[in-house]
C-alpha cells in the first residue's frame, strides 16, 4: 500500500501533501528540459530556465494582484522572506508593533535586533480566540514606530486577522506594513494593493501546493530593503556592490529552478480551482471537525468559535492526555498525521492559555475528505476513553 493511501494526512499547516500531479510533472519536466542555470549563460537552456522563473513570478503576481512581477524575490521559505524584510528595513532606535499571535520567524529576528540594535517592540495582545482590537494597535504608535507586522492567519488558532484594516491604519500613519501569509497564501484572497501591504512573505510549499524549498517576498516598488544575501546574480558582474536591479538585488546565488517550476504549477492549479472554493472546502471541514471534537468529553477546541471565519487549522487539547502523547498515538495506532507541541509560536500558546501543555493541531488541505475528519474524531474519542 502506498503512503498516500495508508496515511490520513492532517498536517497541511506544516506543508501540503500530496502535491497535485501537475506539480510533480512540472518539476520533472524542468529537470529534464530546463536544468541549466538561469541568468548564468546565453545558451538556449539557460534562457529557457530564466523564462521559467519569469512565468512563476507572473503567476504569483496574478494571484496576489502585484503590478510588477519583478517586485517578487524568491526565497527558500517564509522564514527567509520574513528575515529579509525585517533585517532589511529596520535600524537602531526603530519601534515595531506586532501581535501576540506571531511565529518565531518574526519573534526571533525582532529579538535579535532588539539585543543588537536596541529596537523596541510592542506586542499587542489578542483575546483567547485570536481577535485583535485595532484601537490598541493605533494607541501603540509613537514617533519612532517604523513597522507594523502581523500574520494573516495564526498557525495555532486559525484566526484570520483584519489585514485590510491594519493596512489602512499603517498607511494613515506612514508605517511600513509586513504581512506573514504562511497560512493564508492560496486559501484566503490576498490583494496587496487593496490591503495596503508593503511586504508580503509567503511559502511555496503550503497553500500554494509547491515543493519545499520555495517561497518569496513581495516588496512594494517604493520600499527600500537591504539584501539578506550578497553574491553572484548573473548581472552587473563587473561591479563590487550588489546590483540595484530587481529581483537580482535579492536573489544572489543559483535559484531553485526545479522547485519554482513546481510552485508555478501549484499556483496555476489553485487559480483553476479558485481560492474561494478552496477556502469553502477547508472551512466546511474545520466546522465538521470542531463539531466532532466538541462532542467528546474533556476536549477543548482552540481558536474562533463554531461558524466563524478561520483557515483550515483546528488545534485542541484532551484533558486526560498529554498533547505529544496523543499525537504519537494517532500516528502509531491510527495512521493519522497531526502536529503537537508549541508549533514554533509560544506567543500564540501564551495567548490561548496552553503554555505548559501545548496542543494537537490538525490542519486540512485541498485533498482532505469528510472521511478523514471522521477518522480523526473517532480516533480522538477512542484515545480519550482509553488513556
Amino acid at each position: 500500500m502506498s503512503p498516500q493511501n495508508s496515511v490520513v494526512y492532517l498536517d497541511h499547516a506544516a506543508t501540503s501533501w500530496p502535491k497535485p500531479k501537475c506539480v510533480q510533472e512540472a518539476m520533472w519536466k524542468a529537470m529534464e528540459e530546463e536544468g541549466a542555470n538561469p541568468g548564468r549563460g546565453g545558451h538556449a537552456m539557460a534562457l529557457q530556465a530564466g523564462k521559467r522563473l519569469m512565468k512563476a513570478r507572473m503567476a504569483i503576481a496574478e494571484l496576489f494582484h502585484i503590478q510588477n512581477p519583478l517586485d517578487i524575490a524568491f526565497t527558500l521559505n517564509t522564514t527567509m522572506a520574513l528575515n529579509m524584510a525585517i533585517m532589511g528595513v529596520l535600524h537602531a532606535g526603530d519601534h515595531i508593533i506586532t501581535t501576540s499571535l506571531e511565529h518565531n520567524s518574526v519573534r526571533r529576528p525582532l529579538g535579535w535586533l532588539k539585543k543588537e540594535l536596541g529596537i523596541s517592540i510592542t506586542y499587542i495582545d489578542t483575546d483567547v480566540h485570536g481577535n485583535l482590537d485595532i484601537k490598541q494597535v493605533e494607541a501603540a504608535i509613537n514617533n519612532n514606530t517604523k513597522l507594523l507586522i502581523c500574520n494573516h492567519s495564526s498557525n495555532l488558532l486559525g484566526t484570520i486577522l483584519p489585514v485590510k484594516e491594519l493596512g489602512l491604519l499603517a498607511k494613515h500613519h506612514g508605517l511600513l506594513f509586513l504581512v506573514d501569509a504562511a497560512q493564508s497564501a492560496g486559501v484566503v484572497p490576498i490583494d496587496v494593493q487593496a490591503m495596503g501591504i508593503d511586504m508580503l512573505a509567503f511559502p511555496g510549499h503550503k497553500g500554494l501546493l509547491g515543493p519545499t524549498g520555495t517561497g518569496g517576498l513581495y516588496i512594494h516598488p517604493e520600499v527600500d530593503v537591504k539584501p539578506l544575501l550578497y553574491g553572484g546574480t548573473g548581472s552587473h558582474s563587473e561591479e563590487v556592490e550588489q546590483p540595484e536591479t530587481r529581483p537580482d538585488r535579492y536573489e544572489a546565488g543559483t535559484p531553485n529552478t526545479i522547485g519554482i517550476a513546481g510552485l508555478e504549477a501549484g499556483i496555476r492549479f489553485i487559480m483553476k480551482q479558485t481560492v474561494s472554493k478552496l477556502y469553502e472546502h477547508e472551512w466546511g471541514l474545520t466546522q465538521q471537525l470542531m463539531k466532532g471534537l466538541m462532542s467528546i468529553s474533556g476536549v477543548r477546541v482552540l481558536g474562533p468559535k463554531l461558524g466563524e471565519a478561520r483557515t483550515g487549522i483546528v488545534a485542541f487539547q484532551v484533558h486526560t492526555l498529554n498533547s505529544s502523547e496523543l499525537a504519537f498515538r494517532l500516528d502509531r495506532e491510527f495512521g493519522i498525521a497531526v502536529r503537537a507541541g508549541y508549533h514554533c509560536t509560544p506567543l500564540a500558546h501564551a495567548t490561548a492559555g496552553t503554555i505548559g501543555e501545548g496542543a494537537v493541531r490538525a490542519s486540512v488541505g485541498w485533498n482532505t475528505t469528510v472521511e478523514d475528519i471522521e477518522k480523526l474524531v473517532a480516533a480522538v474519542k477512542h484515545c480519550s476513553e482509553y488513556s
